[in-house]
């Protein structure tokens, strides 16, 4: 059977088995052991056995857990309800008001965690009870939450960065400032995004909180000050080296823990339904996370991936048309695989066609990343639509279409990323000057 062939088989066995309601993860792993089975010679079991344990014991992974934990006790107690209401006055007049706190908290928690699943399961436990209390669209406190969270994969530390450096033979550092100005560009246009949508539709908006005096805003935004504090206290560890991003989560989720503590909210109660609804949803995504892990190893066995590679090569297709084709290829293979798979896979195929039509590394680093953010958002197996499921119980094609207008903001982040390359390359050119 040939690729393509293979491919469409694949897609129709997940696309049926996801429409029975099975787990997703039973769902990605029965479409990798069909794969390896059918499709490959590989010895099933062993690589199944192989690929599950490995995928969910790296201590990198620890950091998971304990993030989401914090954004449980954050949520309990009356800590994110503080947040908003000292955030609210300030945004009374900003078309959208309490739905920029999403953006702007995801892209301040990516600093943190560097990681979208992460994000999206954090500041969706905080903010999703939140906003739809106080009368948000269903639709786009999803749909902020979805885009924003792949703000993870692209504000440094980003793990995918790393992986593409290492891959590429390119400063990782470099690819960290490289990201610096795309991620803020991506912010703007996704803060934009939601003041156009309260333009078009102001009567979706709830009542504006009534107008308070400048002295009550800022005796309001005293309220912020705990939350500020622990945020500024766990990106400070990591950024000035005293914590490791594993140690910072915890010092997290002691911080959360003191303060909810000092504001007479923590009781055992909380804490024990905090800490279980923390375990279910890493669960969640950690067994998630294992079987796209298996499915991975799946399409690496049936060549999928390098084969569509090397028939995009073979295309002899100009600059523009080589970066559609790929924006495509990469966004078609997000459908099955996470972020980071998708980088290893393909990158020793892609890479000297990337540099035969004389791209820079650096910028196609940013540019693939973007892309990849993309697939994220994009069913069926976009990784940030199924922890979003879990936050919500919603039908996963009910938090696609959610999510689609802000698959167009990514979109067009990638059109002005390739008009205007220097929106990657200058911030890494002034260092090697400086250097």
């Amino acid at each position: 059977m040939g690729t393509v062939a293979t491919g469409l088989v694949l897609l129709a066995v997940l696309l049926g088995l996801l429409s029975l309601g099975l787990w997703v993860a039973l769902a990605l792993v029965g479409v990798a052991v069909l794969g390896i089975a059918v499709f490959s010679g590989a010895p099933t079991g062993l690589v199944l056995a192989n690929n599950l344990y490995s995928s969910i014991s790296s201590w990198s992974l620890a950091a998971l857990p304990m993030f989401i934990w914090m954004g449980e006790i954050l949520f309990r107690t009356r800590l994110a309800e503080d947040m908003y209401a000292g955030l609210a006055p300030w945004l009374r007049r900003i078309p959208g008001r309490l739905l920029h706190v999403n953006v702007l908290g995801c892209s301040v928690f990516a600093a943190v965690s560097g990681s979208s699943a992460a994000t999206a399961a954090t500041i969706g436990r905080m903010s999703i009870p939140e906003l739809r209390r106080r009368g948000y669209a269903d639709n786009m406190v999803i749909g902020t939450l979805a885009g924003s969270a792949t703000l993870g994969l692209l504000i440094p530390p980003s793990i995918i960065l790393i992986v593409y450096g290492v891959s590429a033979e390119v400063s990782i550092a470099r690819l960290f400032i490289a990201g610096i100005l795309p991620g803020l560009m991506l912010v703007v246009l996704l803060m934009g995004y939601v003041v156009a949508w309260s333009w078009l539709f102001p009567h979706r908006n709830p009542p504006a909180d009534p107008p308070v005096s400048l002295r009550r805003k800022i005796l309001g935004s005293g309220r912020l000050i705990p939350v500020i504090v622990l945020i500024v206290t766990v990106i400070g560890s990591i950024y000035a080296g005293v914590a490791t991003p594993n140690e910072a989560a915890a010092l997290g989720v002691l911080g959360a823990l003191v303060l909810a503590a000092c504001t007479r909210t923590l009781n055992w109660r909380v804490f024990v339904d905090g800490l279980t609804a923390a375990t279910r949803t890493s669960c969640m995504i950690c067994f998630i996370l294992a079987g796209a892990a298996v499915l991975t190893t799946a399409m690496g066995y049936t060549g999928i991936p390098r084969e569509l590679a090397a028939w995009i090569a073979q295309m002899d297709l100009s600059v523009y048309a080589l970066l559609a084709a790929l924006v495509v290829f990469f966004v078609i293979l997000g459908c099955f695989l996470d972020g980071i798979s998708v980088v290893v896979l393909t990158t020793s195929v892609v890479l000297p066609m990337v540099q035969a039509a004389g791209l820079d590394l650096i910028w196609f680093g940013i540019f693939l990343v973007i892309v990849v953010e993309m697939s994220q958002i994009t069913p069926p197996v976009g990784f940030n639509l199924f922890v979003i499921q879990g936050l919500t119980g919603k039908n996963i094609l009910q938090i696609a279409w959610a999510s689609f207008p802000f698959f167009l903001v990514l979109m067009l982040a990638v059109v002005i990323l390739t008009l205007f390359p220097e929106l990657a390359t200058w911030l890494p050119e002034q260092m090697s000057r400086r250097g």
